[in-house]
């Protein structure tokens, strides 16, 4: 949870310390001050979540800072031992609860939490409901690459570290950001995803951070921030790669900090917010080339998740058909099927929009089969230009031998074609015998067609 943070303004010195020191033996963040001068000046700065004040300070009336500070959190009075009736009902304008001194240590403790429950619960459950996913998708598939990444997410999720979500558009990053909220210790709080390209620099940086009243024409009221809404939980910034510098800036500091501040303000606010950030774009080198902030990059990238592009994971092509086939909203009394040999044309594919492209080919295809039961060839749609020219990617974690790139190409093609000699020959551009021999030489020769899907 967000470390309350309370400020006490006591005129009594050894009270004051005494409140302090118990307060934040309890775990909150809390400073101490003795003039009314003093809290007005830390109020400019700093906004606490709640103040106890003495109603008779040696500057004036506790109660005068009610007047002279705008958007005050709830207040607790302090009162001196004696106070009359009259004096308590004339002072609780502005104030939530009172307080008379000695002050009982118990008490105190109830009287915060039932001030400052309320208003954490509408914050976080309220307020920015709307932001709270239904976790009702899932990451599908079984193939190596796919594990690896459900690995990871359960190793980071626990933890409190800000996490780095990098793969090509369409892979899927919200869906992996959105399942490390799910499976943190902050899953019952908001998960907030924020799409970094959609909104100008100004426009952002009144979403991301909020806005003052009057801190630019057209902010008639107060506006808090998705850092706000997202506090307790998660914060997603799809492609931050595209973040303006000044936000960037700004950014870094809510990592570093975790204190932010509105756009126009001039107070310190805080946050407990855990950022996942996502780009397709190779940021360390965005950050060589003076194009990213390096110290924000290193921030990010202490944990880093790659996804991979989905023809370099073509085994899970037919789980994702079917989930595609099973979770639609069209043609909702058929149920539909995919052809083995459309299935085929689909794991051939190489996918340049990766799962998103391979949704909305699906999603096509069920349409344009109408009544009938099983998905033809004929009804899939591609991307014919990037056909023409696909390309293949091969990945280690080490330098690879000629053998090694030897066999994980041919593996890339056994896929591709189903395990179609004839066709992984054409593509290498050596003989089918030839071909046998390497499927022979690294123990490849006993894959065949891949299983279909009925």
């Amino acid at each position: 949870m967000t470390q309350i943070s309370i400020l006490v303004v006591e005129s009594e010195i050894e009270l004051n310390q005494w409140l302090v020191e118990t307060l934040q033996k309890a775990g909150y963040e809390s400073s101490g001050v003795t003039l009314l001068s003093e809290a007005r000046k830390y109020l400019s700065t700093y906004q606490p979540s709640l103040i106890l004040l003495d109603a008779q300070l040696s500057d004036g009336k506790g109660t005068e800072l009610l007047a002279k500070v705008n958007h005050l959190p709830p207040v607790v009075l302090l009162l001196a031992q004696g106070s009359t009736r009259e004096t308590i009902e004339t002072t609780r304008v502005g104030i939530s609860e009172y307080l008379v001194k000695p002050i009982d240590l118990e008490q105190l403790e109830l009287t915060i939490q039932r001030i400052l429950e309320p208003v954490t619960l509408h914050k976080d459950f309220s307020l920015y409901q709307p932001l709270v996913p239904h976790f009702c998708k899932t990451i599908v598939g079984y193939s190596e690459a796919i594990k690896k990444v459900k690995d990871l997410i359960r190793k980071i999720a626990p933890t409190n570290m800000s996490v780095l979500i990098h793969g090509e558009s369409g892979v899927g990053k919200e869906l992996v950001a959105a399942e490390i909220h799910h499976q943190s210790q902050r899953s019952h709080c908001n998960y907030v995803a924020v799409d970094s390209c959609s909104l100008q620099e100004k426009l952002f940086e009144s979403e991301l951070f909020g806005h003052e009243r009057g801190a630019f024409t057209g902010a008639e009221r107060l506006k808090k921030g998705l850092i706000e809404g997202a506090d307790n939980g998660t914060l997603f910034l799809d492609e931050i790669g595209e973040i303006e510098a000044p936000i960037q800036a700004k950014l870094l500091r809510v990592l570093e900090t975790g204190h932010f501040r509105r756009l126009g303000g001039t107070k310190d606010l805080s946050a407990d917010v855990r950022i996942v950030a996502a780009s397709n774009c190779n940021l360390e080198q965005l950050s060589q080339e003076g194009k990213f902030r390096l110290d924000l990059y290193y921030r990010l990238s202490g944990f880093v998740i790659t996804i991979p592009a989905l023809r370099e994971r073509r085994e899970d092509i037919p789980l994702l058909v079917e989930h595609f086939l099973q979770h639609h909203r069209f043609s909702p009394c058929i149920h539909k099927t995919m052809s083995p040999t459309a299935l085929k044309e689909l794991i051939a594919y190489d996918w340049p929009g990766n799962i998103r492209e391979l949704k909305n080919v699906v999603e096509r295809a069920i349409i344009l089969s109408g009544d009938k039961t099983i998905i033809t060839p004929e009804q899939l749609t591609f991307s014919t230009t990037y056909r023409k020219n696909g390309h293949v990617k091969l990945c280690f974690d080490h330098e690879p031998t000629m053998g090694e790139i030897e066999q994980h190409y041919l593996k890339i093609l056994l896929q591709k074609y189903s395990g179609h000699r004839v066709r992984v020959a054409e593509a290498l551009g050596i003989s089918e015998r030839n071909t046998y021999r390497l499927l022979k030489k690294y123990g490849l020769s006993e894959l065949r067609e891949v299983q279909e899907v009925a």
